[in-house]
């Protein structure tokens, strides 16, 4: 497989570089996080390119046999030893990286029985109407049947308090049944184009086309991780407040197992209705024991690389002396390491289908 890599002007999309010398490259998307990209330019070019990876101010883009695969902000450039170290996230960084000046997302909030997918639509046209701050990203157009924020329990964003607009977009995320993200892109024409992707009752769909299988795909060895430190049927929200006056939540089951339970931390939470669902979905994700969180496979018929998307849930079996697992399992995030041949390997980072829930019963 060919692979380029592609530098432009962070506002204005002029090409930088159209096939940038790079090594030890690492690059994928995630679930509701932006995606990273890793990799170092060849030492005998490390000091022609410094202008063609300005950090903070240059898209990279990864391109594999003319199909755009991973884009995002270079945000360090360092020389270390003799080459050129280059880290860059997806375009969800940037808002990790801005804050709201004005109150309300310029006055748009504050939302009472509000549809989060319109809140995260809201940070973005609220940071790229800011000078010097349109990347040009489409947001989806997704609605949901979730609310966020009531009469007696607004959800406000102040600005005195600087808040960072990524911030806003991961609390829409945690609202019990709300909508998931992930970063897309593609040519459009000459340029490319950055999309946020809206998911809702959930990103991805259960595929019975792909399966992975050790021994066939599945090319390292694979642990099926037992863990009773992570397990629990009782999770204790603890949010905002101090003492008596301190906002808590419970979610717990029985399920004829050993009590267990954990404290969630959750220190800056205000809304009672958001701190209930964090502890909730908490605690649904606490109940698994006996998963696969990492596959390191190949590019083959029954799962190509490139044919799976963030979200997806997928077939994993894993057969060994030490286990016989067979189970659906969610893609969260993943990294190609882009190659010819065998050398081609994408790292899947996975969690047990039945540790979600959606919105809508899906």
């Amino acid at each position: 497989m060919a692979y380029r890599y592609i530098t432009a002007r962070a506002l204005t999309g002029d090409v930088l570089a159209w096939d940038l010398p790079m090594t030890d490259v690492e690059f994928g998307p995630s679930l509701s996080a932006a995606g990273t990209f890793t990799g170092s330019v060849e030492p005998r070019l490390a000091t022609l390119v410094r202008e063609q990876v300005d950090a903070g101010d240059t898209w990279l883009y990864v391109e594999r046999d003319g199909r755009l695969m991973w884009g995002g902000l270079v945000w360090r450039a360092s020389p270390e030893g003799s080459q050129l170290q280059v880290e860059a996230a997806g375009p969800g960084s940037y808002a990790a990286r801005r804050h709201d000046l004005h109150g309300n997302l310029g006055g748009r909030g504050p939302y009472v029985n509000e549809d989060p997918c319109n809140v995260i639509r809201d940070v973005w046209r609220y940071l790229q109407e800011q000078p010097d701050g349109d990347l040009g990203i489409v947001v989806d157009d997704t609605t949901s049947k979730v609310t966020v924020g009531t009469p007696a329990d607004r959800y406000s964003v102040d600005w005195w308090e600087a808040p960072v607009l990524g911030d806003v977009v991961d609390d829409m995320v945690q609202v019990e049944g709300g909508p998931e993200w992930t970063e897309t892109l593609a040519w459009s024409g000459e340029k490319p184009q950055h999309r946020i992707r809206i998911g809702w009752p959930r990103l991805g769909t259960r595929r019975t086309d792909l399966a992975f299988t050790s021994g066939v795909n599945i090319i390292k060895p694979v642990s099926v991780e037992y863990d009773a430190d992570e397990a629990a049927q009782v999770v204790i929200g603890l949010g905002a407040g101090e003492g008596r006056n301190r906002r808590r939540a419970i979610d717990a089951v029985r399920n004829g197992r050993l009590r267990l339970e954990h404290v969630l931390e959750v220190a800056s939470e205000k809304g009672e209705d958001r701190l209930t669902a964090r502890a909730r979905t908490e605690r649904i994700a606490r109940q698994v024991t006996g998963e696969v969180t990492e596959i390191v496979v190949r590019d083959h018929p029954t799962a190509p690389i490139g044919a799976w998307q963030i979200g997806d849930d997928v077939r994993v079996r894993v057969h060994d002396e030490w286990a016989d697992y067979d189970m659906w399992s969610r893609i969260v995030s993943y990294q190609i390491h882009p190659g010819s041949g065998e050398s081609e390997q994408a790292v899947i980072q996975l969690r047990r289908a039945d540790r979600f829930t959606y919105g809508g019963g899906a």
